[in-house]
């Protein structure tokens, strides 16, 4: 039952993007721009790679100024990229650039898709980037897409020449183009056709640059992003840029500009177009047969539309909702039904904001466990003088009211006097099937490439639809509507004010460990702490490691009874490692089932997201020696788990921050390690570099993580002249060689070939270039068919101490637990020690 529920949700979703966000008041001007957006037929979907590719320019203009039907379509979720506002990496940093462009499409008006491919990281070729990918699920999920969403006109964001710059860009081109042909070829993917019918876009252009000032662009057609928008306050431009400037975690930020902004499309295939992207495409509601009734009707309400009271234009809206029941009983028409079934939905909305009807419901707590209670309250009002009526509460999520449709438990009969708020209260239990809030695109493991979703109406979605809603009927001037709202929290902030979040279902105990990867050096135990945490009273049972062969614990179990829902409790467990090398992962059980962790996302420019990853961690024993003990670690806004490295190999780490900097006596330190990108977002460091170069010249070691080539704080980082080219080798198994005499390489670990085995993702990223003749260049490495690079490290000897870049991607190798990272990284902080 909840899983046909979750379904027709999902394909809700597709008709009007709802998800678990707090229902809002519009203004009269958006209300009015709404009503515009019904007489408009036409759809447009834009396909690029990743979160920020999207030219939200383009959006804006084509959601806000044609009223088309706007979405985009992004293969990935942004996995693989960096993280400017904090350390989160892979499936969390993907999870929070799915809820930035979430946030960017609520601005510019445009709807969001995906693929289920993973962002693997930095990709210099198509044929590499489809040989990672399941290019068939890929090339099926844009087909899937089309064929549901059924867009006029498809808009890619990259050429298929590859001087978009990235393997990724250039594959969502090219696939681009074979999907335009294969959706509406039935023998291209038949599984579908259950669900959805074959679809042809008329179409298909590319969102051209101009990099040429002299270049003849009559041949384009040409779009004018910069008309003000009176209703909007703004141009389309500015908005777009409000819209860019939501993907924080890649530092985004926009500024607007004033004036004409014109945007190109060059055509690619399909039917060509000479002066307009929808030229041959009724975009009226003459594209319906008998549709001409409704479109006179919702032109009427839109010119008549008065923003004192919005109300006025009821009837027309009500007469038009009648008029599209009735189209929608005479037609088998696949295309016909699916823009009925769009507008319908998008006009009931129209009228729930006309009649000025608010309403919500939440819970007194964000969390609860299947087959728990919690208490909800349902509140709503009208805010305008139209006869409304709540005649309908149905809590699909409550287990013990769950009855059958039309039940008397169900059916109300309140009459909603103007701006009166009615709140109505009930306890209810919820499912002891309901699954736990995970995103749908995680609950299974990830494979290097592709997500694994099975459920096929999931497919495309950002995000699951909330699996704990209420359905209200209400009475409208004598027509009953039918809305849904999810369960959401609200508390009041001493500072925010009123805040939202979303309801959670979690387990009934959860499992953090304190480190993802813990490194014996030694034949010593190691505490290896497990944080409990209750999602529901009286939760007891047994807790333990599952370890790998050679491992052990002590204690081997241990019983627990957590009395209180979010009570922790601190396990302690002794890991004593195996005599030889050994890298291997480990599980924690709850009653001997695999646990779960939980892991919150709670940042201010997304609603707050959680996670439950698999309680996991890594076990490795390797042959280290590390002289030093002492680290500073001067923290960049970026994020960086090095500290924790760096106390796995048994150093003593202070973080150096702007505000410590000074007072602290940098000779104490063995070595420093900046944190990743700290020369671009530390600007306090172009004063305390000189001091820090000055440790290096009396014996200290510094170590500098990679930087981008832009942005830089200073340029005089080094004790050398050097520069950060945007080089890097993106093949994690790349072919490496080094020169075996020197020293960093020799002491106190002799690095081999062996080390740089197991790496992940990557060798390296932003090596140094034109360096210094003083430089080291020890290291030589290569993407398969490319030059050799050296700069991926550099160092030297200053003064009596050793200044190091370094372009490893040790932000992604350290937290792996990748062996030859661990030792080569020990002979670095080091280095002052030989």
């Amino acid at each position: 039952m909840m899983k046909k529920l979750l379904l027709a949700l999902a394909t809700c979703c597709l008709f009007l993007q709802i998800y678990a966000q707090p229902n809002s008041t519009k203004s009269a001007s958006q209300i009015q721009m709404d009503l515009k957006k019904l007489t408009v037929l036409g759809s447009v979907l834009y396909i690029a790679a990743h979160p920020d590719d999207e030219n939200t320019r383009l959006i804006a203009y084509m959601a806000k100024h044609e009223c088309y039907e706007t979405a985009y379509l992004a293969l990935t979720r942004g996995d693989g990229g960096q993280n400017l506002i904090g350390s989160e990496q892979g499936e969390l940093l993907g999870l929070i650039r799915t809820q930035e462009l979430l946030a960017a499409r609520a601005l510019d008006g445009g709807r969001q898709f995906f693929t289920r491919a993973n962002d693997f990281g930095f990709s210099k070729n198509p044929n590499e980037t489809l040989r990672i990918w399941d290019k068939n699920q890929v090339v099926a999920d844009m087909v899937w897409v089309i064929r549901k969403w059924k867009p006029d006109v498809l808009i890619t964001r990259f050429p298929t020449d590859g001087s978009g710059g990235h393997g990724h860009h250039t594959s969502s081109a090219l696939l681009a183009e074979e999907v335009f042909k294969y959706a509406s070829d039935p023998t291209m993917f038949p599984e579908q056709l259950q669900y959805v019918t074959t679809w042809q876009p008329k179409r298909l252009y590319w969102n051209k640059w101009i990099r040429d000032s002299k270049e003849d662009l009559s041949k384009y057609l040409k779009v004018d992003t910069g008309i003000f928008n009176p209703l909007l306050g703004q141009s389309y431009f500015d908005l777009a840029m409000e819209s860019r400037t939501q993907h924080k975690s890649q530092g985004f930020g926009s500024g607007k500009i004033r004036g004409k902004q014109p945007e190109y499309l060059q055509y690619i295939m399909g039917d060509s177009a000479k002066e307009h992207i929808m030229e041959g495409v009724n975009t009226t509601w003459g594209r319906i047969k008998g549709g001409e009734v409704v479109g006179n009707l919702l032109n009427e309400a839109y010119k008549n539309f008065s923003p004192l009271n919005p109300s006025l234009v009821l009837p027309r809206l009500i007469a038009a909702r009648k008029e599209i029941a009735n189209l929608l009983a005479k037609t088998n028409d696949p295309t016909e039904m699916y823009w009925l079934k769009t507008k319908n939905a998008e006009l009931d909305e129209a009228i729930k904001n006309c009649a000025g009807i608010w309403f919500e419901i939440t819970a007194n707590d964000y969390t609860a466990s299947p087959g728990d209670s919690v208490n909800a309250t349902l509140r709503i009002i009208n805010r305008s003088n139209a006869h409304v009526k709540l005649k309908k509460i149905d809590l699909s999520f409550d287990e013990e009211s769950n009855q059958p449709e039309g039940s008397e438990s169900k059916a109300v009969d309140y009459n909603l006097a103007e701006n009166t708020l009615l709140e109505i209260n009930r306890k209810v239990v919820l499912s002891r099937k309901s699954e736990i809030s995970q995103p749908y695109w995680l609950r299974k493991p990830v494979i290097k490439g592709m997500y694994q979703v099975d459920e096929q109406e999931m497919i495309g979605l950002p995000e699951k639809p909330q699996e704990q809603f209420a359905s209200i009927d209400l009475d409208i001037e004598g027509e009953v509507f039918s809305y849904t709202t999810p369960l959401m929290y609200k508390w009041t902030h001493r500072v925010d004010g009123e805040l939202y979040r979303s309801f959670e279902v979690v387990p009934e105990v959860m499992a953090n460990i304190k480190f993802p990867t813990y490194i014996f050096t030694e034949n010593l135990s190691k505490e290896v702490a497990v944080t409990l945490k209750a999602g529901k009273k009286n939760a007891s049972g047994t807790l333990s490691l599952d370890l790998p062969q050679g491992w052990r614990s002590e204690p081997q179990q241990v019983n627990f009874n957590l009395s209180k829902k979010d009570e922790e409790l601190l396990v302690s467990f002794k890991v004593f490692p195996p005599k030889n090398a050994s890298n291997a992962t480990a599980k924690v059980k709850i009653n001997g089932a695999d646990a779960v962790g939980i892991t919150r996302l709670e940042y201010d420019h997304i609603p707050y997201q959680v996670i439950f990853p698999r309680a996991e961690f890594k076990l490795v024993k390797l042959d280290v020696i590390n002289k030093a003990k002492n680290v500073g670690f001067y923290v960049s806004e970026a994020g960086d788990e090095t500290p924790n490295a760096l106390r796995q190999l048994g150093c003593q780490v202070v973080e150096i921050t702007d505000d410590n900097f000074e007072a602290l006596d940098l000779s104490q330190f063995d070595a420093i390690v900046t944190g990743v990108r700290a020369y671009n977002t530390r600007q306090r460091l172009k004063y305390h570099n000189p001091k820090m170069l000055e440790y290096v010249k009396n014996g200290g070691v510094l170590i500098v993580q990679y930087n981008v080539s832009f942005g830089l704080v200073t340029n005089e980082i080094g004790p050398y002249p050097f520069k950060i080219s945007r080089d890097r080798v993106t093949e994690e198994d790349a072919l490496i060689a080094f020169n075996k005499e020197t020293p960093l390489l020799n002491f106190p670990n002799k690095i081999t070939k062996e080390d740089f085995d197991g790496w992940v993702q990557e060798r390296g990223l932003y090596f140094a270039s034109d360096w210094d003749s003083k430089y080291d260049t020890p290291f030589i490495t290569q993407d398969t068919g490319e030059q050799a690079k050296k700069g991926i490290q550099i160092s030297a000897q200053y003064g009596k101490g050793v200044f190091i870049y370094t372009g490893f991607s040790w932000f992604r190798q350290l937290p792996a637990g990748v062996s030859g990272a661990y030792r080569l990284f020990a002979n670095m902080i080091s280095a002052g020690k030989k």
